[in-house]
């Protein structure tokens, strides 16, 4: 392989693409409210409110690093 093919291929592949213009109309994501104390009875249920609002804040977090990209701090 010719190491200038080789170079320019690695350049193409860090290149880092700037972000999109934020709409007008992009808020930034909402942290979910966490569940009351007493609402996890601790019998090991399926769908445990805890585990749900786990899920929920993974998702927020992932929203708000997305928000962050398109709306980059000044």
């Amino acid at each position: 392989m010719n190491l200038n093919k080789q170079a320019t291929m690695t350049e193409q592949a860090t290149t880092i693409e700037p972000a999109p213009p934020a709409p007008d109309d992009d808020p930034m994501p909402v942290a979910p409210e966490p569940p009351d104390p007493n609402a996890c009875c601790h019998s090991g249920c399926a769908y445990c409110v805890e585990d749900l609002y786990a899920e929920e804040r993974a998702a927020y977090f992932a929203a708000l690093a997305a928000w962050q990209q398109r709306h980059p701090a000044k």
